[in-house]
């Protein structure tokens, strides 16, 4: 929309680059073009605005495929007024000189015109694609024939329309219809899913399978070690009891051979001792076979006199002296 200031009767229009603004006074062209600025009376002018910038026009409107289902069409159609002379002699874009508003709906029959043209081409090519087609590859075969239509369509270049691009966003079905259509895919998207979770379960189960075999070779290693660990020990201490068995058996043989040599020394001694004691007394009863009784008498009483205990005093009985002088007297005569 123009920019109109007033000033004493007087209005100043101020458009924008993409505005495309016509100024007539009784019939005659004085301003003509985008981004004008100029003064003028509101009581004489005859002013018109055309937009000649690029506009985007989304429409969306239902069709029926060739197996009778209805589609829902979402696309957006860019346009651009290439002739803005020719537009605003075909549309009406006259603006209040005093707001500067346009006085009908220019825009909204452009949209009419778009709409109405794109349509028709989509239903054509949608009423001869079956619904799974269409789903498929639908949006691209619309785009192409919408694009198509909308360049051949002769009414447009007749208003100065041009057609810079069209987009077709979405083709979709009712909502039960793509349910329904879902669902086998929902299925074999859960189906796979519910194969991969058997398959993750399987593995976990098989990794702790495979744990536990390994816990259990671990614990039948640690068995069998602890079975050679006390084996080990016993054999140790077996050999170690027949090591000090040894050891005791060397030590008692050696006490006995050390008892039986001194046993035998001793005897050895004793026998010497008692060979010598025998010699001394065979000596000793030789040599006493050789002297006189009355030596050996004698003899007799010093060793019985060394043996006596010690005699303080001695009395002597007549009776005893008697007869001891009496033996003396025998032993003088023999």
């Amino acid at each position: 929309m123009a920019d109109i200031t007033r000033r004493l009767g007087w209005r100043h229009l101020r458009g924008a680059p993409t505005a495309h603004v016509r100024h007539h006074r009784g019939g005659k062209l004085l301003h003509d073009g985008p981004g004008l600025s100029f003064w003028y009376r509101a009581l004489t002018a005859a002013l018109s605005e055309v937009p000649v910038d690029d506009r985007e026009l989304a429409m969306t409107f239902h069709a029926r495929t060739s197996d009778f289902q209805d589609v829902a069409v979402q696309a957006t159609v860019t346009y651009r007024i290439s002739d803005p002379t020719l537009a605003a002699a075909r549309l009406d874009f006259s603006v209040d000189p005093d707001t500067g508003a346009w006085r009908g709906t220019p825009l909204e029959q452009l949209g009419t015109l778009l709409t109405e043209t794109a349509q028709q081409h989509a239903l054509d090519v949608l009423a001869r694609t079956p619904l799974s087609a269409a789903l498929m590859d639908g949006v691209a075969a619309v785009r192409e024939r919408v694009t198509a239509g909308l360049a051949t369509e002769p009414r447009l270049p007749a208003t100065g329309i041009e057609v810079v691009a069209v987009r077709v966003v979405a083709l979709r079905p009712e909502p039960e219809v793509e349910r329904a259509l879902r669902t086998p895919a929902r299925e074999q998207i859960q189906q796979e899913a519910d194969r991969a979770t058997y398959e993750r379960r399987a593995v976990a189960v098989e990794r702790e399978r495979t744990i536990a075999e390994n816990e259990l070779a671990s614990q039948i290693e640690l068995a069998r070690r602890e079975e050679q660990l006390v084996e080990q020990r016993g054999t140790n201490a077996r050999r170690e009891a027949e090591e000090h068995a040894a050891a005791d058996a060397v030590r008692a043989e050696a006490e006995a051979a050390r008892s039986v040599r001194l046993a035998r020394a001793e005897a050895e001694g004793a026998q010497a001792v008692g060979a010598a004691r025998a010699q001394a007394q065979a000596a000793w009863l030789q040599v006493h076979t050789e002297v006189d009784v009355a030596v050996l008498h004698a003899l007799t009483g010093t060793r019985l006199a060394e043996n006596l205990p010690r005699i303080d005093s001695v009395t002597v009985s007549p009776d005893v002296l008697t007869g001891l002088l009496a033996k003396l007297g025998a032993q003088d005569r023999a």
